[in-house]
C-alpha cells in the first residue's frame, strides 16, 4: 500500500518545514502585535506560548495544546493567588508549597503520553512560579490587587499567544491532522504487513522480527496520539479519532496473534503438517499482494478473498493434531482482524458507521517514575530558589522558571532520549545568547523601537530557529534557541536596551539549563530493569483482571500498546541483542489474547464447575507467566489446564472445540517451558528441568 503521490508531495520535509517556519514567525508577529496593542506587561511571553505551539503544528494539534496552555496557565495563576493568599507573609512556606506545587505537576506529565497535555502541567507549573516569584520580588508593593493583575496578566499572554498562533494554524496553508494520521497509519499497516510475513517465514532471524515489531509499536502510539487531536478538525474529527483507536487495537491482536503462529512454526516444525505448511505459505503470498497494492478496494477485496480460502482449507483438514487444529482457526481469525484494520483505515478518510468503537491505548502509569520526575524537577526549582534569596537578582528568575518548564517538558523521556536531548538544547541556548545580544539587542537599540522594525529584526532569527524545530532531529536545538532568544531580547512597548540586564538574564538563562543538565544526570530515573520488571508484574495483574470487563480484548489491547513500546525502548538502550524483556512482553500480549479465545470457545460448556475451574486457571496462569520471566517452571498450570479440560468435558460432549481447547493448553505450556529456558539462559541461571512424571500425568494432549 505505497503512499499517495499528492500525500507525499505534502509531507516532502523540505516544504513542510519552510511552511511551518514561515507560519511560526507570522504567529509570533501577530502574538506581539496584539499584546503590545492591549499593553500587556511582558508581550515576550506571548511570544514563548507561540513557540511551544510550533512544535507540532497540524491545526487539530494546535487546537488541542492551546487549549492545554489556556487550561494549565489558568490553573497555575490560581494556585499562585492562593499561595500569596495564605503565606504572603511566609516568603520561605510560600516558596516551599511553590515547590511541591511545580514537583507535583512534573510526576503528573510523566503519566501521561501525550505531549500536549503535558503542556499543560508545564503551563501549571510555570505560571504559577511567576505570579508567586514576581509578587515577591516586589513585595514592599504587593497587595491583593496586584497579586490578581500579575496572575491576570501572566494568563493573558499566554492565552493571547495560544490564540494567535491557533488562528495562524487554522487560516494560513492549514495542514491537517488528518493527513499525517492516514500517513501513519498506512505505514502501521505496511509495517504490520511485512512482520506477518516475516514471522511466518521459518527462516527469518530474531533481529528482523524485533525491528518490524518495534517501528509497529512506535506507529501505533504516535498514531494513539494524534487520535485525540484530530477530533478538533471539523464534525468528521470524532470518526476519524474512533476509526484510530480502532486500528491500533486490532493491530495490536494481529501482532499477538502473529507472534503464536510464528513461535509455533520456528520452535515446533515437527508438529507442522503438509496441510498447515499450505495454509502458512498461502497466507505469506496474500499478506505480500496486499502490501503492495495502493488500492484500499483491491486490498480489502484480496484480504476477503484470502479469509475465504483459509476457511475453506480449515475445513478440508482431516486427523490434525489438536494444536494445529487451533492454530487454523487462529490464522483465520488473524485475517479477520486485518478486516478490520483494513476498514478502520478507509475510515479515516470515509466515514464507516458500521465500524465497532474501540478505546484508546493507556499510558502506563508508574508511580515510582513519578515520583522521580516529580523530586527532579522540585530540585532544579529549589536550586534556582536558593540563588535568587542569596542574590535578589532579577535575573535568577529565569533561572527558576525556565529549567522547570524543560524540567516538565522532558519527564516523560528515558535517560537514553534525555542524552541525546538535554546536551541539543544547552548548544541551543548557547548559541541563543550571542545572536540576542549582539544581532536582535544591536540591531534594536539603533531601531525606533516600533512594531514593525521589532518584527523586521527579530524575524530572521526566528525563522531559521523555526526551521530547525521544524525538524524532530534537531527540535531540541530550535527550541533551546528560540525561548532564550525571546527572554533575552524581551520584545515589548517600552524596551529599555539594557546591556546589563540581557547579559544577566542570559546567564541565568545558560546556569538554570546547565542545572538541569546535571540535576537530570544525578538524579537519574530508576534502573531500566527494574522499571521493565514492574511492567511484566503489571501485565501479570491484568492478565489476572480479564473477566471484569465487558469488551476483555480491547481493554487489553489498550492497556498493553504503550507498555510493549516502553519494554522494547529499555531493551533497545541496554543494548542486548537476545531482546528477551522484549519478548516477554508480547508473550504477555499473547496470552491475553488466548484468555480471552478461551472464554469464546468454552461459552456453551460454561457452569459452575467450569467457572470454577476457569478462575483457578487464569490465577496459575498469572503466576506461571511471573515464574517464566524469572526462568523458572511453574508445574502448577499443566494441572490447573487438566482440571479445566476435565471440568469443560464433564460440562458437555467432547467435541472439535475441545480438542481446540486442548491443542491450546499444549501451547501455552510448551510456551512457558522455552520462555523460562530463554530467560534462565539470557540471565545466566541455571536451566530449569520440568518434572516430567508430574507433569506427564497432568499434560493434555501428551
Amino acid at each position: 500500500m505505497a503512499l499517495h503521490p499528492a500525500l507525499a508531495q505534502l509531507l516532502m520535509p523540505e516544504r513542510r518545514a519552510v511552511i511551518f517556519a514561515l507560519k511560526g514567525v507570522i504567529s509570533m508577529a501577530l502574538a506581539l502585535f496584539v499584546s503590545m496593542y492591549l499593553q500587556l506587561d511582558r508581550p515576550y511571553w506571548a511570544l514563548v506560548s507561540a513557540v511551544f505551539l510550533q512544535i507540532r503544528p497540524e491545526s487539530g494539534l494546535v487546537i488541542e495544546k492551546a487549549i492545554c496552555q489556556i487550561v494549565g496557565s489558568a490553573a497555575g495563576g490560581g494556585v499562585g493567588i492562593l499561595i500569596l493568599a495564605f503565606l504572603s507573609g511566609y516568603p520561605v512556606l510560600a516558596l516551599g508549597c511553590l515547590t511541591v506545587w511545580i514537583g507535583l505537576n512534573s510526576a503528573a506529565a510523566s503519566m501521561v503520553h501525550s505531549i500536549n497535555y503535558i503542556y499543560a502541567f508545564a503551563m501549571a507549573g510555570m505560571t504559577a512560579g511567576l505570579v508567586v516569584v514576581l509578587v515577591m520580588a516586589n513585595a514592599s508593593a504587593a497587595d491583593s490587587q496586584v497579586v490578581f493583575a500579575i496572575a491576570q496578566a501572566r494568563i493573558s499572554e499566554i492565552t493571547v499567544g495560544a490564540i494567535c498562533a491557533m488562528l495562524v494554524s487554522q487560516l494560513l496553508w492549514p495542514v491537517k491532522v488528518k493527513d499525517s494520521l492516514r500517513a501513519q497509519a498506512r505505514s502501521a499497516i505496511n509495517d504490520t504487513l511485512e512482520y506477518i510475513t516475516v514471522e511466518l517465514d521459518p527462516d527469518s532471524s530474531h533481529e528482523q522480527r524485533h525491528k518490524h515489531a518495534d517501528q509497529i509499536l512506535e506507529t501505533l502510539v504516535a498514531v494513539n496520539d494524534d487520535s485525540s487531536a484530530v477530533a478538533y478538525e471539523g464534525p468528521e474529527g470524532p470518526g476519524r479519532g474512533r476509526a484510530a483507536s480502532l486500528l491500533c487495537n486490532r493491530i495490536l491482536s494481529l501482532l499477538a496473534v502473529t507472534q503464536i503462529i510464528g513461535r509455533f512454526r520456528r520452535n515446533h516444525a515437527e508438529l507442522v503438517s503438509p496441510a498447515f505448511a499450505e495454509l502458512l505459505a498461502l497466507m505469506r503470498r496474500q499478506l505480500t499482494q496486499i502490501a503492495e497494492t495502493d488500492s484500499y478496494e483491491e486490498g480489502y477485496r484480496l484480504a476477503q478473498q484470502l479469509r475465504r480460502q483459509l476457511k475453506q482449507l480449515r475445513d478440508q483438514q482431516e486427523g490434525e493434531e489438536a494444536i494445529v487444529s487451533r492454530l487454523s482457526q487462529t490464522a483465520l481469525e488473524m485475517v479477520g482482524d486485518l478486516v478490520v484494520v483494513l476498514r478502520a483505515y478507509n475510515a479515516l478518510e470515509n466515514r464507516d458507521q458500521t465500524l465497532l468503537n474501540a478505546p484508546r491505548l493507556k499510558t502506563h502509569r508508574d508511580p515510582l517514575v513519578g515520583a522521580v520526575n516529580g523530586l527532579r524537577t522540585a530540585a532544579v526549582f529549589l536550586i534556582g530558589a536558593i540563588v535568587w534569596v542569596q542574590t535578589a537578582s532579577q535575573a535568577a528568575i529565569m533561572l527558576m522558571i525556565m529549567p522547570v518548564v524543560f524540567s516538565v517538558m522532558f519527564s516523560r523521556f528515558s535517560l537514553v532520549a534525555l542524552s541525546v536531548i538535554l546536551p541539543r538544547v544547552l548548544i541551543g541556548t548557547m548559541v541563543s545568547i550571542p545572536v540576542a545580544l549582539l544581532f536582535g539587542l544591536g540591531l534594536l537599540s539603533h531601531s525606533s523601537g516600533d512594531f514593525e522594525m521589532l518584527v523586521l529584526v527579530l524575524a530572521g532569527p526566528y525563522f531559521v530557529g523555526l526551521l530547525v524545530l521544524a525538524s524532530r532531529p534537531t527540535l531540541p536545538y530550535g527550541l533551546g534557541f528560540c525561548i532564550p532568544f525571546t527572554i533575552i531580547t524581551q520584545p515589548s512597548n517600552n524596551m529599555t536596551f539594557s546591556a546589563d540586564t540581557a547579559v544577566s538574564t542570559a546567564l541565568g538563562l545558560f546556569v538554570g539549563i546547565s542545572v538541569l543538565y546535571w540535576v537530570f544526570k544525578l538524579i537519574s530515573p530508576p534502573d531500566s530493569q527494574l522499571l521493565q520488571r514492574r511492567l511484566i508484574h503489571a501485565t501479570a495483574r491484568d492478565l489476572l483482571d480479564i473477566d471484569n470487563h465487558q469488551h476483555p480484548e480491547n481493554w487489553f489491547n489498550g492497556r498493553m500498546g504503550e507498555r510493549l513500546l516502553r519494554i522494547a525502548n529499555f531493551d533497545q538502550g541496554t543494548g542486548t541483542s537476545d531482546r528477551y524483556m522484549t519478548d516477554l512482553g508480547f508473550t504477555g500480549l499473547n496470552l491475553g489474547h488466548v484468555s480471552i479465545r478461551l472464554r469464546r470457545l468454552i461459552q456453551s460448556h460454561r457452569s459452575a464447575s467450569v467457572n470454577l475451574r476457569l478462575r483457578e486457571w487464569q490465577k496459575a496462569l498469572s503466576k506461571t507467566y511471573l515464574k517464566s520471566s524469572k526462568g523458572q517452571f511453574h508445574p502448577q498450570f499443566r494441572e490447573a489446564s487438566a482440571n479445566l479440560l476435565r471440568a469443560i468435558e464433564e460440562a458437555a460432549e467432547p467435541n472439535q472445540q475441545t480438542a481446540i481447547i486442548e491443542g491450546m493448553f499444549e501451547r501455552l505450556a510448551l510456551t512457558f517451558e522455552r520462555t523460562a529456558r530463554t530467560v534462565a539462559r539470557a540471565t545466566g541461571k541455571p536451566a530449569p528441568q520440568a518434572k516430567r512424571g508430574q507433569d506427564a500425568a497432568a499434560a493434555p494432549g501428551r
